[in-house]
């Protein structure tokens, strides 16, 4: 049996901070001049991908050591110098004394994540229920720019401007040293897009999403399917998402086998 506990904690985090400095790193090697960049700090990744971008925060923070006024004076001299705002996703289980530090610095709580594991060690069963028109691959290079069209698609139904932010993102995205993204596709159309990434032996399952035509046929269940078997083919023990608290995405996970490991807490500086 797999616990929730800091044993647990110190192999997700790091994931989606390996995940998301995966990304940015990359963006910076395809476009120099964005300014993209990654450090660590006190253990943690602190992160630069734009001023806006949802991956400019910190992960990690006060998982592997205690943190300091030091490290904190450093993260935000990181993000102001670059005008950006400072925020960290923080982990229950992280060490306690950051929140006294985060209080007295002028730090509040702004967003809540479930995030949660499946044990990928036992024999992973077939979906109950498949469309047998429906086939999955892994994406190569020569893919990318489809796959990232294909996710801004389904995407966009859930608000516009989520297909404009989308579609560089996916470009980036589907091009990282670590992501394995996935299409799914009916009658050799691509009706759907996946993200993946596999780091170690834990993989991290990235947003998923159909185009509106192809909705309520299976295609989730699909690529959910696949992805999981690719991470157990490459020896992952452990998979892992992250969703909103009592959202859709976090009962679809829950159907599939996966549990709540612990509810993040991502913190914003105010002055």
């Amino acid at each position: 049996m797999i616990y929730a506990d800091i044993s647990l904690a110190q192999k997700l985090e790091p994931t989606e901070g390996r995940a998301n400095a995966d990304f940015v790193e990359t963006r910076a090697r395809l476009d120099p001049s964005y300014g993209a960049e990654c450090k660590k700090v006190g253990g943690a990744y602190v992160q630069f991908d734009g001023v806006e971008s949802p991956l400019t925060q910190t992960f990690g923070l006060g998982m592997f050591e205690e943190v300091t006024v030091e490290h904190l004076d450093e993260i935000e001299s990181f993000f102001k110098v670059r005008g950006a705002p400072v925020f960290h996703e923080i982990s229950p289980l992280a060490d306690q004394s950051i929140l006294t530090l985060l209080g007295e610095r002028g730090y509040r709580p702004i967003e809540l994540t479930s995030v949660m594991f499946r044990d990928l060690t036992n024999a992973i069963a077939k979906p109950s229920v498949s469309n047998p028109d429906i086939s999955t691959r892994q994406i190569d290079e020569s893919d990318a720019d489809l796959w990232a069209e294909t996710s801004a698609r389904g995407w966009a139904t859930i608000h516009e401007s989520l297909a404009d932010f989308m579609l560089p993102f996916g470009k980036i995205a589907a091009r990282t040293s670590g992501g394995h993204p996935f299409i799914a596709e009916i009658n050799g159309e691509a009706v759907g897009a996946a993200g993946f990434g596999i780091y170690d032996d834990v993989c991290l399952l990235a947003g998923a999403s159909t185009v509106p035509e192809a909705r309520n046929r299976g295609v989730q269940n699909a690529l959910l399917d696949a992805r999981l078997r690719l991470a157990k083919e490459s020896g992952c023990s452990l998979a892992m998402i992250c969703a909103l608290p009592g959202s859709q995405s976090q009962k679809n996970a829950q159907k599939n086998g996966f549990q709540i490991a612990y509810t993040r807490i991502k913190w914003q500086l105010f002055e």
